[in-house]
C-alpha cells in the first residue's frame, strides 16, 4: 500500500502587531505536527524570524515563493513570503492600516492557493477587525472573507474543543435579529452543514442535538412559537434526509447530553448560546496569574469548497512581542484541518 502524504496546509500568520507570529512558530516547533501535515506559513519571513527570535526557538526558516519549494520537516520552518510588512514598520500591541492591509493579503493568498489545489487546507491567525477595516475591507471576520472569495452562500461556525461542538444558526447579529432569524430553512441548513463536517472529521454515524431557542423550548407555545413552528419542522425535514438528529431540546441541558455522549455536536440558535459554553470547556483563565489557560478551542468554517480552521481567540495585544503566548489553539487548530484534510472512509 503506498504511504499517505500528509495534506499540504497554509497557515496565515494573522495581524502582524498581535501574537499570530509568535504561536505560528511555537506550533511548528512540535514536532508531532509534521508527522500529521507539511504546515506552509503565509506571512512575512522578516516578521517570523523576529518571532522565531523572541521566542528563543531553534529554528531555520526556509523561504518559499510557491508551496512546492517547501522542505516541510521539523527544524525548518517553511515561510511563504509576501514581504509585505518590514520589520522597520512593525508595531506589536497596535493597531495600523498597513498591519491590517498585510494580514487581508495572506488570507487572500491563503485563499487562491487552496482554490487552485495547492494547498489542502488553510489555517487562520488571529485578525485585528478594527486594523481590517482601517485598510479598507469591511468584513465582520475570517468567516465573511472565505465566503465572499468563495461566492458561499450557506456556511456556519463551528467551535470545536475535541468532542464537544457547537455549530451556530447566526453569530455576530444583535438577539433581536437572531430570533428572527430562527427559520426552518436556515436551521435545515445548518444541520446538513454539521453533519458533513462531523464526516469530515472522521465520525461515523453522526449524532446532532439541536438547542430549542426559548425556555423549555418554549413550553407549547406560552413562551414563544419557534421551537415548534421552525425548530422541529427543520429537525424532522432532516430526519427524512436520515440524519440522526433530534431537537428541539431545551439548551439547558444539551450541552450536558453532548459531553455525556448522547451527540456528537449541537445546532445553536445564536452567537452567545454557543460561545458561552465552548468557551467555559475550552478556555480557563487564571485570576492568579493573569493569564488564560487550556485554550484549546478551534473556530471552523462550515459550507465552503476548502477547509478552513482557525485558533478561537484574538489578537491578544496586551502580550504580542513577549513570547509568552499559549499556541495550543493554533496547534489544535492546524491537527483538525489535517484530520478534514484526510481521506474519509466508513459508513454514512
Amino acid at each position: 500500500m503506498a504511504k499517505h502524504t500528509p495534506p499540504l496546509l497554509g497557515i496565515t500568520m494573522g495581524d502582524p502587531g498581535g501574537i499570530g507570529p509568535e504561536i505560528c512558530v511555537k506550533c511548528l516547533n512540535d514536532p508531532e505536527i509534521y508527522r500529521i501535515c507539511r504546515p506552509l506559513i503565509v506571512g512575512d519571513a522578516e516578521v517570523i524570524r523576529n518571532a522565531v527570535s523572541f521566542c528563543r526557538l531553534q529554528a531555520a526558516l526556509n523561504v518559499c515563493r510557491a508551496p512546492a519549494e517547501g522542505r516541510y520537516r521539523h527544524g525548518t520552518i517553511d515561510v511563504l513570503d509576501l514581504g509585505n510588512m518590514p520589520l522597520a514598520r512593525l508595531k506589536h500591541k497596535t493597531v495600523t492600516r498597513e498591519q491590517g492591509q498585510a494580514s487581508f493579503e495572506y488570507i487572500n493568498r491563503a485563499i487562491d492557493l487552496a482554490l487552485a489545489g495547492k494547498l489542502d487546507g488553510t489555517v487562520t491567525g488571529p485578525i485585528n477587525k478594527e486594523a481590517l477595516n482601517a485598510a479598507g475591507h469591511h468584513f465582520a471576520g475570517h468567516t465573511e472573507i472565505y465566503a465572499s472569495r468563495t461566492a458561499t452562500r450557506d456556511y456556519a461556525m463551528m467551535l470545536a474543543d475535541k468532542s464537544f461542538r457547537v455549530v451556530h444558526v447566526s453569530t455576530h447579529v444583535s438577539l433581536r435579529k437572531a430570533c428572527d432569524m430562527v427559520k426552518k430553512k436556515r436551521v435545515q441548513t445548518v444541520i446538513e452543514l454539521t453533519h458533513d463536517a462531523l464526516r469530515r472529521m472522521h465520525v461515523e454515524s453522526p449524532a446532532i442535538g439541536v438547542a430549542g431557542l426559548n425556555p423549555h423550548c418554549g413550553e407549547g407555545g406560552l413562551f414563544g412559537s419557534e421551537d415548534e413552528n421552525e425548530i422541529a419542522p427543520a429537525v424532522a425535514a432532516s430526519r427524512a434526509r436520515e440524519i440522526r438528529v433530534e431537537g428541539p431540546v431545551p439548551a439547558d441541558t444539551v450541552f450536558s447530553k453532548m459531553i455525556g455522549g448522547m451527540y456528537d455536536a449541537v445546532v445553536v440558535m445564536y452567537h452567545d448560546q454557543g460561545h458561552i459554553p465552548a468557551k467555559l470547556v475550552g478556555f480557563q483563565y487564571n485570576a492568579r496569574t493573569g493569564a488564560w489557560q487550556n485554550m484549546a478551542g478551534v473556530n471552523v468554517t462550515l459550507g465552503l469548497p476548502i477547509i478552513r480552521t482557525s485558533v478561537d481567540h484574538g489578537t491578544a495585544f496586551g502580550k504580542a512581542g513577549e513570547g509568552r503566548a499559549n499556541p495550543q489553539s493554533m496547534i489544535e487548530a492546524v491537527k483538525l484541518a489535517a484530520l478534514m484534510a484526510s481521506p474519509v472512509t466508513g459508513a454514512r
